[in-house]
């Protein structure tokens, strides 16, 4: 059973989702919020699988949240979405750098919804491709600090060629057909890296590339 637990200042947004998430076999909302100080809490005491947060809420906005939800140990296993209205808006990469898994615009379509949150329930990127390249394109071109203390130094070199291809947006077989290996073996290295990098995931790893200069924006 995938536990979900909804956050969102809009009554009328959290009820829809959960409408579509409770005629799902397998899913399970295990409470709602209004804002990110109840969310917290709410996930410190029900522990879910997901928690859907939107970006922009009172008391505490979905950054912040996201940001003390990945600082805590005890919530090591709650993978957060972020919900926003926008395909891309200014605080989207902050809250991936902040530690969210990845995110979903509200106008999502009811099918894609209920697979992302399949897909983040089991650890898996929740980014697409396509989604990461956009990413990459509209936010990575912003000055980072690079370099020090990013732990690239522990990885092997095929390691780091999978992280590298990862950053570029490349899925797991695409990756695996770069490097002339199995989906299987690229899989290893990628989540291999992502414990040494300690990243708790796929979009996390993807920030890590560019922050640590392991991989540059492409020039326009």
């Amino acid at each position: 059973m995938i536990r979900v637990l909804l956050v969102d200042d809009q009554p009328l947004i959290r009820s829809g989702f959960r409408a579509l998430l409770d005629t799902e076999d397998g899913i399970e909302v295990v409470a709602e919020a209004a804002d990110g100080d109840e969310g917290l809490a709410l996930a410190r005491e029900h522990l879910p699988d997901i928690a859907l947060i939107d970006i922009q809420m009172p008391v505490i906005d979905g950054i912040e949240a996201t940001r003390r939800i990945a600082a805590d140990p005890a919530l090591a296993g709650v993978h957060v979405v972020i919900l926003t209205n926008y395909g891309l808006d200014e605080y989207v990469f902050n809250a991936l750098r902040a530690g969210a898994a990845g995110f979903l615009v509200k106008d999502v379509q009811p099918e894609d919804f209920l697979h992302s949150v399949r897909v983040a329930a089991r650890g898996d990127a929740l980014l697409a491709p396509s989604i990461t390249r956009r990413l990459i394109d509209r936010y990575v071109t912003q000055p980072l600090n690079t370099g020090t203390g990013t732990g690239l130094e522990e990885l092997t070199t095929r390691e780091r060629e999978a992280v590298a291809l990862v950053a570029q947006g490349l899925s797991n077989d695409q990756v695996a057909d770069h490097m002339v290996i199995s989906p299987l073996t690229a899989k290893t290295h990628i989540n291999r890296a992502m414990t040494k990098l300690h990243a708790r995931d796929r979009a996390q790893l993807v920030v890590l590339a560019y922050e640590s200069g392991l991989v540059t924006p492409p020039s326009s």
